[in-house]
């Protein structure tokens, strides 16, 4: 969706959707705009809640049932378990996503690895396509004026440009472009805490045959799954920025995380997005 800066004043129920790498600020600035009248789509909440919730919690009573005392427990129905996701708490996500590698780390072998990034690719593409139904229950159900869509990081990796065309046509997309000093502490954090990621699969087999030569291994179980998203995360964040920038370029406005940690009200947003606005045209 493009506007000029009088169509978007005029915009009685803004609709936005937040692009970004994880950790450049879309939750922080949801979070602000939810105490004004924004309602706050999480796509990362919508994958765990909605579509991975059965498969997260099959993980999980897989691994209560290699436990006696639970396996005994579950197979009588005695005990239960739910799948406790929040949009501040999305490691059951996380979790089931997991890390490729050596099992006795905590790895997962290569054909499981795969069937859970293809589940997660195709609960993200669905998540998306909610948006719409989502904006009008934001207004009918639940009487909020305006709608933020916080996408998860990994939405320019889906390769479904039916996706972003949908999302173009219901509300304007800001990507959130992380400055040189910033790139620089995102590689950082993933550094210090090495978390599960989505990859797409050209990318993780071509990444995979690499890693696995730089470091004289010849089976996926000899990688210690820690190191293994250490060495991937630099190549796949810089992977990522020139498609958020086609996507930008294409459908919508890009803003700095520069000026985004500038942003402490609703009133500072809007007047950065007329800022990008004015910028693109």
């Amino acid at each position: 969706m493009k506007l000029s800066v009088n169509e978007f004043r005029q915009w009685q129920h803004k609709s936005i959707t937040l692009l970004g790498m994880s950790g450049v600020g879309k939750t922080r600035l949801s979070n602000i705009l939810r105490q004004s009248d924004w309602f706050h789509f999480s796509g990362d909440y919508r994958i765990g809640s909605r579509y991975l919730d059965e498969p997260i919690l099959d993980n999980i009573k897989q691994q209560a049932m290699q436990i006696p005392f639970l396996r005994n427990l579950l197979r009588n129905d005695s005990i239960y378990f739910t799948n406790n996701l929040s949009v501040d708490n999305l490691q059951p996500v996380s979790s089931f996503l997991g890390k490729l590698g050596n099992p006795e780390l905590g790895g997962l072998p290569l054909q499981e690895f795969k069937r859970r990034q293809a589940l997660h690719h195709d609960a993200e593409i669905a998540s998306m396509r909610d948006v719409p139904d989502f904006i009008s229950k934001a207004q009918s159900i639940y009487g909020y004026r305006h709608f933020i869509n916080d996408a998860g990081g990994s939405v320019c990796e889906l390769d479904d440009p039916s996706v972003m065309e949908l999302l173009a046509r219901h509300t304007l997309v800001i990507y959130i472009k992380a400055s040189e000093q910033d790139e620089a502490e995102l590689i950082r954090r993933a550094e210090d805490d090495p978390k599960p990621l989505y990859y797409r699969e050209a990318f993780l087999e071509e990444q995979l045959s690499n890693y696995l030569q730089e470091h004289d291994l010849t089976y996926v179980a000899m990688i210690d799954p820690d190191d293994f998203v250490r060495w991937i995360f630099p190549k796949l964040f810089y992977s990522r920025i020139p498609r958020y920038d086609a996507i930008a370029k294409e459908y919508g406005y890009t803003i700095t995380t520069r000026e985004l940690w500038q942003v402490e009200s609703e009133s500072d947003f809007l007047s950065l997005i007329e800022t990008a606005m004015q910028r693109q045209k």
